[in-house]
């Protein structure tokens, strides 16, 4: 016997949880587990999302657009045991990712090939066991409907991270306060080869670059994830701004489909990429922010715009400065870089106009030897310290030209 919750809007959260804990009558742990699932094409139109769930949990779905996709959030679901593909069995669903997506919930998005319009969607809870079970029914509809009714709630702290314990002692050591921001994360896993994704391992050398900095006793360090969860572009540059950041520093090791590269390279933001390989990396990774569900569109208006353009003529000779140095940092510690080491592009996540932001990529995952050295210690000792040294040698050189800058 189940209790049937019924759908009310497709962006309105529903209190699957509260349901859960009326029809059996116990407390629930707010955390599901994924059982089983299909998404299946009907005979005569139409695609059914079902997914079996070891109790019920709040839940919201909802559709966008560029590209058109269906997004479910819930607080929270374990997707160990899913697997994308043995899932999509759709003809109308050309990918399919689920995973973390911010502390305490999880996602799953799923791209369409076509415009689908929620019809119905509702959980049931059984009173016997507590199970739930979840179903999204999409029908066809027309690309202007579509759009028109395509949107996420309105929820300005969504997409961005609870507010840190770490900004009221990082602003009151009155040490610098550096941000590292290791790439990607939960529903997002960013690059993958052999086993590998890109999220992990610079998760790893994060965890590892921020213990010895702060053996130094210089720097206070904070991150902008600590796990494998996901966290937006514009909340990482939130995030930045809330614990008072002197420093950002993004960390990535990406693949690249087409030629070889090979080396550590630092970013800076620039309208115009340096070189072609530069635009793509910088356009996939704001597609991937897009394809966890987030519209970035229309985040800043006019008169902000101009406003942080005139404070980024005072900050990008800070960030190309700090670029430099850590550039000739690695090269002092590991012997090597990229052929091409200072690169621009016009990654979202350095758009802070008014913190010192770089860009590190690592090394590329579609290259096995750097592949090995990120799974290294030893190198990443090396790296670790390289980066170390040129944040030093950045510090001094900016502090004897704020004069000149104030001037």
């Amino acid at each position: 016997m189940s209790r049937a919750f019924s759908w009310m809007a497709a962006l309105v959260l529903c209190a699957a949880q509260a349901g859960a804990q009326e029809a059996s009558g116990q407390e629930t742990s707010g955390l599901a587990r994924f059982e089983a699932g299909q998404i299946s094409d009907a005979m005569f139109g139409g695609t059914t999302l079902e997914l079996a769930l070891s109790q019920g949990v709040p839940w919201r779905a909802f559709t966008l657009t560029d590209p058109m996709r269906l997004v479910l959030d819930f607080r929270e679901v374990d997707w160990q045991g899913a697997d994308a593909q043995v899932l999509d069995q759709s003809e109308a669903v050309t990918a399919l990712r689920m995973g973390a997506f911010r502390p305490g919930w999880s996602r799953l998005v799923a791209e369409l090939s076509e415009p689908l319009r929620i019809e119905q969607a509702g959980l049931s809870v059984s009173e016997d066991t507590g199970q739930a079970g979840l179903t999204v029914v999409l029908k066809g509809t027309s690309a202007a409907a579509f759009e028109a009714s395509a949107g996420m709630p309105r929820d300005p702290t969504w997409d961005r991270p609870a507010p840190s314990a770490h900004a009221p002692k990082a602003a009151a050591s009155g040490r610098p306060v550096i941000v590292l921001d290791p790439g990607h994360g939960g529903i997002d896993p960013g690059a993958e080869r052999d086993g590998f994704s890109e999220a992990d391992l610079v998760l790893r050398f994060a965890l590892e670059f921020r213990e010895v900095l702060l053996r130094t006793g210089q720097y206070d360090v904070v991150m902008t994830r600590e796990s494998d969860q996901f966290v937006s572009l514009e909340g990482r540059v939130s995030f930045a701004h809330e614990v008072g950041a002197d420093l950002f520093i993004s960390l990535h090791a990406d693949a690249l489909d087409e030629g070889r590269a090979h080396g550590a390279s630092v970013y800076t933001l620039a309208e115009e990429a340096s070189d072609a390989a530069s635009a793509a990396l910088a356009e996939r990774h704001d597609r991937d922010d897009l394809l966890a569900g987030l519209d970035l569109s229309g985040a800043d208006d006019r008169v902000a715009q101009v406003l942080m353009d005139l404070a980024r003529l005072d900050n990008t000779p800070r960030s190309q400065a700090l670029a430099g140095h850590l550039v000739g940092g690695i090269k002092n510690a590991l012997g090597q870089v990229h052929k091409r080491p200072l690169r621009q592009a016009g990654f979202s996540v350095l758009k802070a106009a008014d913190i010192p932001s770089v860009l590190v990529e690592l090394g590329f995952l579609s290259t096995e030897q750097d592949l090995a050295n990120l799974r290294d210690p030893i190198w990443r000792a090396g790296m670790a310290a390289g980066l170390r040294d040129g944040i030093a040698a950045w510090a001094v050189e900016d502090a004897a030209l704020a004069r000149l800058r104030r001037q």
